[in-house]
């Protein structure tokens, strides 16, 4: 019931009606009747500008050097727009600015009501209006008072490259050797494609990242503190990747193609907007291969056992990306877009593997596996939107039905008491196993914005998700001697998933005074989730309520300096990866599989920020608190099998995060980019039922470089590294990643050519990691072949111009960032 009144007030206020009465802003430094309101926009790509600085200045007197002072100010909204309220009627200035941009200062007559100062052009730093003519670039990292900002298409080594090689490269994000993905240390978090999720990420993110290239990602957002808007998932936060969306006059595109020793792909996008009606499209194909290499050597505790693993052997894989998208504006303040995108990948990892065991029963084999997989991601969503004269104001409703069928397995020939291979005939024993994850989602979204006067705004909104997937697989043996592979019935799984979630949000923001704004908001989602395990003939229901309460304060020093305090509570509900019962035993000696009977974490966090804007760059510094107690976590436990283990996850830590962050850009000469920062945390993980207290120190840095040189050259450099890390049975790897890389522009503009390489100076990053318990102590090392090189072209045609801004889709609200893959 408590639904359909909030609904009903949406509705309401939708359509005009509004029960709330104005509230009365507090008069500035400028008292009077006067208000001026305006726009900041990119002057190259027509987009808002969000939290630009406006201040207003006293009027230019003939003869008299300009008085600078300024009467008051305001930070523009997240959209660019910006208004100024009870000011004195007469002459002033208006002076627009924002970091990474040129400032623009404007004569303006302020009247006795309200006076549109119309939008204002920034021109990106380092650029020049001549004309209506400007020519330049925005900078790589934008830091704004909510997130980070790192602007992949300014970013020339992304050339030719994957999401993955993106991600890389954004602020307090890592990606190791096999394209997991961390941010903040955390591999808890949520990924998003404009502002909507994916169901292939969410399946399988570092292989559904080399389906993407990065000629189609404008920006990535690293938001650490979500608001209420956004779904409860993701204790670290949320990624964001911003798709180009090339809404643009008249027919227009592009088309590229790179090739190199690591991947190579082409892609190519076309648009065009006539009147009212708007048309998007872009769609490429490539592939992905190379080496690799691993080693692995565990000593059994109680019975002085080693086992030593060595394998070599080559990874490959192909996928092919597509979306299309119509906008059709049915009057001024009402449009209408339908969008749809199709993805799939698949491919292999064939390894040879040496195992050696010497214990009370000494076992010795070689086997060669080739894993298999492959996803099916399909999506379309409508979406209707409507403004309103009143500033700010906006309705919107969404709808989305999103497929996904993913496929899974493996087939291993095993070759006992012999250090080579051998025949197919003559292998000791064969298995294979396939298996296949259909699943869909239905989700129904509205969303209203309503401000009241000018300095306060209520946000409200409703979602409901219906989430439906399972997963069937069979498990074939066949023994030497056996003609014919058998079925093996008590290695199968076969089980269906039902995830519903409904929420509520609101969120009110309001200015206590010209220096200090709040924004309050909370969520309410309940989660109803049904499990049928066919194989067995068992399974659950259950269902349950989440508050997820959120804030934050900021106080303006100074035009340029400012304070942000921020709290959070996240959701993590687990995904069908960690749930997954089905047994793999594609090594062994490593036996993994999900647990059912997860629940979901609850995480707290806690965020002071100070952030400062200047001509000469920007500067973030953060100190962060996160605490879940009861943490999922990947658990190594010893089987009553010799040399044996089983990996699964289960609810057994209470994780605390304490992290420093320094994350800042400037320009040491004209032409000079730098951006980049170190990452500091402490990390206390506990867990009292396996009495285990893990605790240390960990750092990363991330730096960025780019120099303009004459003749339309540009190099750029690139540099990630890390420190192992301290985990519940032991410590993560340490990373190491650089690239470089040069382009040159061609015909008049319309073209890049761009050689990048990666790591040029070593073959391969050794990741080692390291697990102790009780019963075992284990290091394992993974060789990422990182040293590449790419040859990227890319041509553009028509004349870009930025549409309008649509509303999405974010289901982020189950955990499986972290490319977790338990069930497979």
């Amino acid at each position: 019931m408590q639904h359909y009144r909030l609904l009903g007030f949406l509705l309401a206020l939708g359509t005009g009606w509004s029960p709330v009465v104005h509230a009365q802003t507090a008069a500035g430094p400028a008292s009077g009747p006067g208000s001026l309101t305006g726009l900041v926009v990119d002057s190259l790509k027509n987009e808002p500008v969000p939290y630009a600085t406006v201040v207003l200045l006293p009027p230019a007197q003939p003869g008299t050097p300009p008085n600078d002072r300024p009467i008051t100010g305001v930070a523009a909204d997240d959209q660019g727009r910006f208004s100024l309220t009870k000011l004195a009627p007469g002459p002033a200035r208006l002076r627009v600015s924002y970091v990474g941009y040129g400032s623009q200062t404007r004569a303006v007559t302020i009247s006795a009501g309200a006076t549109n100062a119309g939008t204002f052009r920034l021109p990106p730093a380092g650029t020049a209006l001549a004309e209506a003519v400007v020519v330049g670039t925005k900078p790589v990292v934008e830091v704004r008072p909510d997130r980070l900002v790192y602007n992949a298409d300014q970013d020339v080594t992304n050339a030719g490259g994957t999401a993955a090689d993106v991600l890389r490269k954004a602020p307090l994000l890592a990606v190791d050797g096999d394209g997991n993905v961390q941010m903040r240390g955390s591999s808890n978090f949520k990924v998003l494609v404009n502002n909507k999720p994916s169901p292939t990420l969410a399946q399988n993110l570092a292989e559904a990242l080399k389906g993407i290239p990065a000629e189609q990602i404008k920006s990535v957002e690293v938001i650490t503190t979500p608001p209420a808007k956004y779904d409860g998932e993701g204790t670290a936060g949320i990624i964001n990747i911003v798709l180009k969306k090339g809404v643009n006059q008249g027919l227009n595109g592009r088309v590229g193609a790179s090739a190199g020793n690591r991947n190579s792909n082409v892609t190519a996008a076309l648009n065009f907007k006539q009147n009212k009606l708007g048309f998007t499209s872009s769609g490429g194909t490539g592939g992905w291969y190379g080496p690799s290499e691993f080693e692995l050597t565990r000593v059994g505790q109680r019975d002085n056992s080693t086992l030593t693993q060595r394998g070599a052997g080559s990874y490959g894989g192909r996928w092919y990306y597509g979306t299309v998208g119509l906008d059709y504006d049915l009057s001024e303040h009402q449009s209408l877009s339908l969008t749809g995108s199709l993805n799939h990948y698949n491919g292999h990892n064939y390894s040879n593997l040496l195992n050696n065991f010497v214990g009370a029963s000494n076992q010795l084999f070689t086997r060669t596996t080739n894993t298999l997989f492959s996803g099916l991601n399909g999506e379309l969503t409508g979406t209707y939107t409507k403004t309103f004269a009143q500033a700010r104001r906006e309705w919107s409703v969404l709808g989305q039905y999103a497929r996904n069928d993913g496929t899974f397995g493996y087939d291993f020939d095993e070759y006992r008491n012999s250090y080579v291979n051998l025949e197919t005939s003559r292998a000791d024993y064969r298995e294979r196993s396939r298996g296949r994850t259909p699943g869909d989602e239905i989700t129904f979204q509205t969303d209203l914005v309503q401000p009241f006067g000018e300095k306060q705004t209520l946000e409200v909104g409703l979602k409901s998700i219906w989430r439906h997937t399972g997963s069937v697989a069979d498990v074939d043996g066949l023994p030497l001697g056996q003609a014919n592979f058998e079925r093996l019935p008590d290695r199968a799984t076969n089980f269906s998933y039902d995830q519903n979630v409904q929420a509520a949000y609101a969120t009110y923001s309001f200015a206590a005074s010209k220096q200090l704004k709040f924004s309050l908001g909370s969520r309410l989602e309940r989660t109803t989730l049904t499990a049928d395990f066919r194989a067995t003939e068992t399974g659950f229901s259950r269902h349950y309520l989440s508050l997820l309460p959120n804030g934050n304060a900021q106080y303006t020093l100074s035009e340029a300096n400012s304070l942000r305090l921020a709290y959070s509570r996240r959701i993590t509900r687990p995904s069908i990866d960690y749930l997954n019962p089905f047994v793999n035993r594609g090594d062994p000696q490593s036996i993994t599989y999900g647990n059912p009977g997860l629940d979901p974490e609850l995480t707290d966090a806690y965020e002071l920020s100070f952030n400062t804007n200047g001509k000469a760059g920007s500067l973030n510094i953060s100190g962060s608190v996160r605490r879940t107690g009861n943490a999922i976590e990947a658990i190594r436990l010893p089987t009553s099998t010799a040399n044996v283990t089983e990996q699964t996850y289960a609810n057994v830590a209470s994780n605390t995060f304490y992290q420093l962050n320094f994350y800042g850009s400037a320009k040491p000469a004209k032409g000079w980019d730098i951006s980049g920062g170190p990452d500091v945390q402490y990390i206390v993980r506990r867990n009292p039922t396996l009495g285990i207290e893990r605790r240390g120190f960990t750092a990363g840095l991330n730096f960025n470089t780019s120099y303009k040189l004459p003749k339309k050259f540009t190099v750029q450099a690139f540099l990630y590294s890390s420190l192992p890390s301290p985990e519940l049975q032991g410590w993560g790897a340490a990373n190491l990643y650089y690239q470089m890389g040069a382009k040159k522009t061609l015909l008049n503009d319309k073209a890049d050519l761009v050689l990048n390489f990666g790591s040029p100076f070593n073959n391969y990053w050794p990741y080692r990691s390291t697990t102790a318990t009780p019963d075992f102590s284990e290091t394992s090392e993974y060789r990422a072949f990182q040293r590449s090189f790419r040859l990227s072209f890319t041509y553009r045609f028509g004349q870009e111009q930025q549409g309008k801004q649509r509303k999405s889709i974010s289901n982020d609200d189950k955990k499986g960032g972290g490319n977790k893959q338990g069930g497979q």
